[in-house]
């Protein structure tokens, strides 16, 4: 009876099989493929116009280099130096405008809040007619944004107007008509429309999240001796954390990038300084102007601002979390 030997050495017999190849399953390149056309959009609409800004905001893009914008001279940061400059005209009127749209968004977005929060109680609790109650208040949401813009540029008219034609006319208020439109009056005309345009957004929002909790636990509460304030403020907001995190700071991104309120509300060219919003005065500073350049070091300056808003604002959102 013969042995065999294994004269491969014991490294050689330890030496494991080597694992099979594995095979991509069949259509898995589905997914990217669906994926593509949403890609090549992004690119196409934000990001590539956003590296073009960006680009443009290091030339000295004038309306003497419009035809062929390449050929505009490249002079680095000087057009952010030039916005930056308070004690210039430039500068300065960039900083009244920031702090104009930083006490716009602030009480848009407070305001809009608390409405659309109140609206969410008031329609939590069943009654004859509330469907309909939800139907009006979304009405503002769903109608066009440019018509419902306009029907409040008629109101606010001076003589025309139904807000004046209701204050000194019905209720038979002392003085002149003012003027809405134009002067000090004109930063809050666009608080009343922004606000009127935002606050079902934060209804639709804070109504889902309400519809959320269980009613066991409003119910339980009721037994230990709560009532509907202190249900509210122990039950019902801490439960909407996470839903007011987002909900805010979507406000807050859509109220401080507002353009289309003060465009359409004061025109392209006559806009009162009451009513100069950031990205209204940055569209007058490239298209009025004509200085390209000086505008795009601007949208720079404003995206970076937000970013770092954002960025602090998620940060201590996440720290709140952790730490409940």
């Amino acid at each position: 009876m013969s042995t065999t030997t294994d004269v491969r050495g014991p490294a050689a017999a330890q030496k494991p099989a080597p694992a099979p190849r594995r095979k991509r399953p069949k259509g898995w390149w589905l997914p990217f493929l669906l994926l593509a056309p949403a890609v090549v959009f992004e690119l196409l609409i934000h990001v590539v116009p956003m590296l073009t800004g960006i680009w443009i905001s290091f030339l000295q893009l004038t309306k003497f280099f419009i035809a062929n914008w390449g050929e505009a001279p490249f002079i680095g940061l000087k057009n952010y130096q030039v916005a930056l400059d308070f004690n210039g005209s430039v500068g300065a009127g960039l900083l009244r405008s920031f702090f104009v749209t930083v006490g716009f968004t602030i009480l848009v977005v407070g305001l809009s809040w608390v409405l659309g929060m109140a609206a969410a109680v008031a329609l939590q609790g069943r009654f004859r007619g509330r469907a309909l109650f939800r139907t009006l208040f979304l009405v503002p949401y769903a109608l066009p944004l440019y018509a419902g813009i306009i029907t409040w540029k008629f109101m606010f008219q001076k003589d025309t107007g139904a807000i004046n034609h209701f204050l000194y006319d019905n209720l038979g208020l002392p003085g002149d008509k003012p003027f809405w439109l134009i002067g000090p009056n004109a930063f809050w005309a666009i608080v009343i429309v922004a606000i009127w345009r935002l606050w079902p957004f934060a209804f639709l929002m804070l109504m889902a999240g309400l519809q959320s909790i269980s009613s066991e636990v409003y119910e339980a509460s009721a037994v230990d001796g709560a009532k509907p304030f202190r249900q509210w403020r122990s039950i019902a907001l801490p439960m909407l954390r996470p839903v007011n995190s987002v909900l805010l700071l979507v406000m807050f991104l859509w109220t401080f990038n507002d353009f289309n309120t003060p465009y359409v509300l004061f025109g392209s060219t006559a806009q009162p300084a009451a009513g100069d919003l950031i990205s209204f005065h940055i569209y007058n500073a490239s298209f009025l102007t004509w200085n390209f350049g000086s505008g795009a070091a601007m949208s720079v300056l404003l995206l970076l601002f937000l970013l770092v808003v954002t960025g602090i604002y998620l940060l201590a959102v996440n720290r709140r979390n952790r730490d409940a």
